[in-house]
Formats: C-alpha cells, structure tokens, sequence
C-alpha cells in the first residue's frame, strides 16, 4: 500500500515533515470508499502517519441532509459529525503499514458528546488520533469536532477491519 503524501506543490514527496502534508480530496477518494453524499472530508491538513490525522469539512446549505434537518434552522446531524471524524480517522487506518486491504467500518462508539451545533457556512475542523490498534484488526480512536476553535463533539471510535 503507498502512502499518500502531499505538499503544497504538484509533485508527490514521500520524506516530507508530517504537518506540511495535506491529502486532496482526490487523495482521500483513493483511500476511503465513500462518495457523495456520504464523503464528508474534504482535505487533510495535517497527518502524522500511524498516529493522527487532522482535516476538514466546510459544511454548505446545498448539502441533502439540510431539506429535512430542519426546515427553517439548518444543524448538521450529530450521525454527520460522528461519521466525518470516522472518515478522517480512516485516513489514518488505511495507512498503516500492517493493515492491508480491507475495510474499516464502526465497531464501536463510546463516550461522544455534543457541545455545539454545526450549520451552514461553518467549517468543521476534525482530528482523530489513534490510540491503539489490537490484532491487526481492531482500531480505537480519540475523535474531535471543532467549530471557530469551539468544541462541537468529541468521543472515542473503534473500528474494525472486514474482508
């Protein structure tokens, strides 16, 4: 498995410090399945590879969950929040060296607390840090949500690996 690592500039480099590496969208389709509307990273602005991944989300009114969630008062779903932490979470999985293939999917939620809303025009700032990773399969993660420097959500996510 590469190892996508990215600066500023065009060309890839595979020795640079770890926060000056950004992934692109393009960068995250090739590691996490998920597209729209269920892709809800769009950069990675900081990485260190095995231990953390930061990266964000700007949350838009023209996203789908707004129509029904609420109609006159635009709050992104907690679910939303849980799952784009996730996502940046699985940017870090997927790098690790040992877990090859595969898929992560939740195992586990524990601990998630929600502290302020998030709506439109807001810019979701997500950092998920591994805390340890048992029999190649099984990932646990410490997971923030931040808004303007404000704590929207935070918890611990576990993930497991299926073939």
């Amino acid at each position: 498995m590469s190892t996508l690592t990215r600066t500023n500039s065009s060309e890839p480099h595979n020795t640079v410090a770890a926060s000056q590496a950004i992934f692109t969208a393009e960068d995250i389709q090739q590691l996490l399945p998920h597209r729209y509307p269920f892709a809800l990273v769009d950069r990675i602005i900081e990485y260190v590879p095995g231990e953390r991944a930061v990266g964000i989300k700007n949350v838009t009114f023209n996203e789908p969950q707004f129509q029904g969630h609420f109609p006159g008062r635009s709050i992104m779903p907690g679910v939303f929040i849980v799952e784009a932490m996730a996502q940046v979470g699985g940017v870090v999985l997927t790098q690790l060296p040992e877990v090859e293939g595969g898929l992560f999917m939740f195992a586990g939620i524990d601990k998630v607390r929600f502290r302020r809303q998030v709506v439109p025009g807001d810019q979701l700032v997500m950092s998920a840090e591994l805390l340890c990773v048992k029999r190649r399969r099984f990932g646990k993660m410490q997971a923030r949500a931040e808004v303007d420097g404000q704590l929207a959500a935070e918890g611990e996510l576990m993930f497991s690996l299926v073939d």
